[in-house]
């Protein structure tokens, strides 16, 4: 089979890798019908996290089971599925607590951005749909194994509720889709922090009520202007860069919550949040958790969230998939084997 191997920062190579096979009885071998770039992923394509020797990457996929272990018996060979960035088992004691993200016996997957991909634990970590989806709704089910269930637990995590105000620091897929988690969730006042137009589109159609433009000083006294000038109740900081941290903490009203989920490269002023009374919340996304109930609206087609590709290419392309979000020429690359 072939698959996305990055050997140093900017340098993405479709090449020729090894078949999964089953290993452990809990395996399920799922032929990709598509898979994606994430944001997180061009942290190490930027060079900002090490690549010490060429590496699999990859970690959001939907595909066919095409084989399956001796103890898997959830889903079947011919089933559509798919599942988180990290696998679980579903059944641990931390799992049964719904944070699935940190399941004892969890993990990551050795590149999703491959025409095959072993899935340990699958039983507690794949979702198969009803009937093999239409080809339309593909992106949206891709968008689920992570850019939308880390938007929801971005939204879940600042007690996103009816009649809450929002701000979302970040117009990547991510963040597109915290706004669109914040709607379903009753959000009256949602406010997206975007300059780039073809953002601001997307943040629209999925119901954001405000375009920010303005950063620092002047974006916090925009925010207050929106919100009786005292901030936002939530604030779904979608990055990670410190810039980002920081202008959430600006944003949010005093006994407000963040909502963290962009991986973390900076600093936060806890003591100040402290005196302020602000709620920090957040991390990786318990996607496993969160699946059957999107799964259900994207199946029903009362969300899109797979308005977040906008570029489409072959695996054989992953190279450009990568360039294109580097350079903000895409929100976000979909690729199919």
């Amino acid at each position: 089979m072939y698959g996305a191997v990055i050997h140093a920062p900017g340098v993405v190579r479709y090449e020729e890798r090894e078949d999964p096979t089953i290993i452990e009885p809990t395996d399920a071998i799922v032929r990709t019908v598509a898979a994606c770039v994430c944001g997180s992923d061009l942290w190490r394509y930027r060079g900002i996290s090490a690549v010490p020797k060429p590496t699999p990457i990859g970690h959001e996929y939907c595909g066919v089971v095409e084989a399956i272990g001796d103890a898997v018996t959830s889903v079947k060979v011919g089933d559509f599925v798919v599942g988180g960035f990290l696998y679980s088992d579903d059944t641990c004691p931390v799992c049964r607590k719904g944070a699935h993200a940190n399941c004892q016996h969890g993990g990551g997957y050795a590149g999703c951005q491959a025409d095959k991909i072993r899935v340990p634990q699958a039983d507690g970590t794949l979702v198969a749909t009803p009937e093999l989806p239409a080809d339309d709704l593909i992106p949206s089910i891709l968008a689920l194994s992570d850019v939308m269930c880390t938007g929801w637990h971005a939204a879940v995590s600042a007690g996103v509720g009816p009649g809450t105000s929002v701000v979302v620091v970040g117009d990547g897929a991510v963040g597109l889709s915290a706004i669109l988690s914040a709607v379903q969730l009753g959000a009256t006042t949602v406010i997206a922090m975007s300059r780039h137009a073809d953002r601001q589109a997307v943040a629209t159609a999925f119901g954001a009520t405000h375009i920010i433009a303005e950063r620092g000083e002047e974006g916090v006294a925009k925010i207050k202007e929106l919100t009786d000038g005292i901030g936002a109740d939530c604030v779904l900081e979608c990055v990670g860069t410190e810039d980002a941290r920081l202008q959430a903490v600006g944003c949010v009203r005093d006994g407000g919550n963040i909502g963290l989920v962009g991986v973390p490269h900076g600093e936060l002023p806890v003591d100040t949040l402290f005196w302020r009374n602000v709620g920090i919340k957040g991390g990786p996304a318990h996607v496993r958790a969160y699946l059957p109930h999107l799964l259900d609206l994207v199946l029903a087609r009362k969300i899109n969230p797979g308005l977040v590709f906008d570029l489409d290419l072959p695996l054989s392309e992953i190279a450009e998939a990568y360039a294109a979000m580097d350079e903000r020429r895409a929100i976000k690359s979909l690729v199919r084997p």
